[in-house]
């Protein structure tokens, strides 16, 4: 590869994770499944975000940005029909299902709309068969967690766009299946979390560089760049790993909006130590403090899905394992681009300041918009 075609990727790389998109809110856009399968009759809740169920149905009704409970319930029977058009269940057959009631309910990002559902199948024995389809077709980013306890087993699942049919026997998946599943759900997680990304791309873009006499310079021991990289990022993993587990078991529990709000704050001081260095090499240190807000921030996925105590220990495990592989999927493209444009021109004039900057206004929105509760360039 060209040390042209290397800046081009490096830029893009950096662009694309700092663009200002509504794809960069850091909770994903996931619903919640609770089903309980008993013999034929079904039982169960669907949790869905307000935010998606306005993206897709136009709730707020005089356009004010706020969702009420008027216009929420004044679309009940439309959001009843959107929901069940895009939710099969078969077990011997199909499975008639219907919407019972509605409720609202808030989780950790926000206001949900509850669905209560019930319905009786076919037949009481046998595999049971679920097709989920909901907001695949309007953002291929959406994730199904769902929660199914069939015939007394409990058993956990992810639906995607390319796994959106899945087959549950009432013996559970081997605890592999079960454990590679959440783990793909924590490298997706990772790789759509971009306030976590541009946080640890903050951390590394002067590792590959010297602060002497005030200024910039290429490293020139590659020992040091590694051990310094290896410092930072062990650091982080180390600390959002304890929170992580810490949140998910329920020992410590933080409001929302402090998390999320300080997880911005954090790339903020991350890119600006780049502008104006204050935190020397002890950016491992930095890289810990802060790690351990970071890790309530991905807990939110698994705590808002509720799993019984004997599903909780594996899919935490696959979880976190899934956050620290794409993690590292992440640093291993960034480092070897970082490291060989490290004594260019483009690099210390042009990627270091004006990456760092482009982060800071970008991470600035995030709090601004976090702490007080504005909509700027997220939806």
């Amino acid at each position: 590869m060209t040390t042209r075609n290397v800046v081009r990727w490096l830029a893009w790389l950096w662009v694309a994770a700092a663009w200002p998109g509504p794809a960069l809110a850091h909770k994903a856009s996931d619903s919640y499944l609770t089903l309980q399968v008993q013999g034929i009759a079904v039982q169960g809740h669907w949790d869905i975000a307000l935010r998606d169920i306005d993206f897709a149905l136009s709730l707020d009704a005089d356009g004010n940005g706020e969702i009420t409970w008027g216009e929420l319930r004044a679309r009940e029977n439309d959001l009843a029909a959107w929901v069940l058009q895009h939710l099969t269940l078969e077990r011997g057959g199909a499975c008639a299902l219907r919407s019972s009631s509605l409720l609202v309910d808030h989780h950790i990002d926000g206001a949900y709309a509850v669905l209560n559902l019930d319905g009786q199948c076919a037949q009481s024995t046998g595999p049971l068969r679920l097709d989920y389809r909901l907001l695949f077709d309007l953002d291929s980013t959406h994730r199904g967690l769902l929660n199914l306890t069939l015939d007394t087993r409990v058993q956990t699942a992810v639906f995607a766009p390319g796994s959106a049919q899945q087959t549950f026997a009432a013996t559970p998946p081997s605890l592999w299946a079960q454990l590679r599943q959440y783990s793909a759900e924590g490298v997706w997680h990772i790789w759509t979390g971009f306030d976590h990304l541009l946080f640890l791309f903050s951390l590394l873009l002067p590792a590959v560089l010297l602060r002497v006499a005030n200024r910039w310079t290429a490293a020139t021991s590659r020992r040091a760049v590694f051990g310094h990289v290896l410092a930072v990022v062990s650091a982080f993993t180390l600390a959002h790993s304890l929170t992580l587990s810490a949140a998910v078991l329920g020992w410590v529990t933080l409001p929302s909006r402090w998390v999320e709000s300080t997880v911005a704050l954090s790339v903020v001081l991350a890119a600006a130590n780049n502008v104006w260095p204050v935190v020397g090499r002890r950016l491992w240190l930095f890289a810990f403090c802060f790690g351990l807000i970071h890790g309530f921030g991905f807990a939110s996925v698994l705590i808002d899905l509720q799993l019984p105590a004997e599903a909780l220990a594996l899919s935490l495990v696959g979880f976190n394992l899934g956050v620290e592989a794409g993690q590292l999927v992440c640093v291993a493209a960034f480092l070897p681009l970082a490291y060989a444009l490290r004594s260019t021109r483009f690099y210390l004039r042009w990627f270091l300041p004006v990456g760092s900057w482009l982060t800071m206004a970008v991470a600035a929105i995030w709090l601004a918009e976090r702490a007080l509760d504005l909509k700027l360039i997220t939806q």
